[in-house]
């Protein structure tokens, strides 16, 4: 694939979407403006051509990056706006040791840089338009336990949604930038979408996962987004 091809960004419509906790029994619609999503998740190739680092557990210039924190996609984030010259969406503050703390990291929506998706943004481009678990046939749309032969694959291998947007189920979890639930799990954030390990079930527009954001597993990823600004 080009790489010019895997960096490329997604007009996404306004629209508005219902998120649901399974946990909770609650739900709670959420009003979108229109905003940019990468057709891809992050590469392999891009992270390390961002960063200097190379943390996935497999390797290949065409694989989602994984084995990232949620800290660690903010960083890129900031690192990508500032390479192409655009205004950082994230203000870091240092702890006493000198390093960023996760629950000090605060988002200027203001900012036309890139930055994490917040998870209604996900599921309504995950959606695109659809009402049902999935935009499409399983193992046509997704690499998941059924079908990955348990490992991760190329970004862009399976259909892409009405959109023009890949992956946003299976492969590699994602990265969203909103906190799970602060008063029960504390700084924990969201993941969405379903990896390459999981089963069916998991591997929903709907589903939540929630982990800390100092946590790295080799099924967990994440793609960039950008604020529509007027």
């Amino acid at each position: 694939m080009d790489t010019s091809a895997e960096n490329e960004m997604i007009a996404v419509p306004p629209g508005r979407v219902v998120l649901s906790d399974r946990r909770t029994q609650r739900s709670w619609s959420v009003g979108l403006a229109p905003y940019r999503l990468a057709a891809f998740p992050v590469t392999q190739a891009r992270y390390a051509q961002v960063t200097g680092a190379q943390p996935s557990a497999a390797q290949g210039d065409h694989l989602p990056v994984e084995s990232v924190s949620w800290s660690d996609a903010v960083r890129f984030c900031n690192a990508l706006s500032r390479r192409e010259r655009l205004a950082p969406a994230y203000r870091l503050q240092a702890d006493a040791e000198g390093a960023a703390s996760t629950d000090g990291i605060e988002w200027d929506a203001s900012a036309d840089g890139y930055r994490l998706p917040t998870e209604a943004e996900w599921e309504h481009a995950c959606r695109a338009g659809t009402a049902g678990a999935r935009y499409g046939q399983l193992d046509e749309i997704a690499w998941y336990r059924g079908n990955s032969h348990e490992r991760i694959h190329d970004v862009g291998g399976r259909q892409p949604n009405a959109w023009g947007l890949y992956d946003m189920l299976g492969n590699v979890w994602e990265w969203c930038w909103d906190l799970y639930d602060a008063e029960v799990y504390g700084t924990y954030r969201v993941l969405r979408g379903g990896g390459w390990a999981d089963e069916h079930w998991s591997c929903r527009a709907s589903v939540r996962r929630r982990s800390h954001p100092t946590f790295r597993i080799d099924d967990v990823g994440f793609r960039v987004a950008r604020s529509v600004l007027r």
